[in-house]
């Protein structure tokens, strides 16, 4: 389960990056994180702190309530339901 939630938050702070045109070192630069960290965590393989998601949201001008939605969906959407 961790490895869908990390895959889905790296997919949702991916699509808001590229929606503003952005490059992940713009991104990483606008947090003061390093870019290859920030690959990592949109690839899956990495989550960041709390404190850094809110940096992230902050510089996404995006909710963190919205992210987390988002997030919701994706990890719905990828887990098998049982009956």
């Amino acid at each position: 389960m961790e490895d869908v939630v990390n895959q889905a938050l790296g997919q949702a702070l991916r699509k808001l990056r590229t929606e503003r045109g952005w490059s992940q070192a713009e991104l990483a630069l606008r947090v003061d994180m390093d870019r290859n960290y920030l690959s990592l965590i949109e690839l899956g393989r990495s989550s960041p702190s709390v404190r850094m998601l809110m940096r992230l949201c902050a510089a996404l001008d995006v909710q963190a309530a919205d992210l987390l939605d988002d997030l919701e969906r994706r990890v719905q959407a990828q887990t098998p339901r049982q009956g």
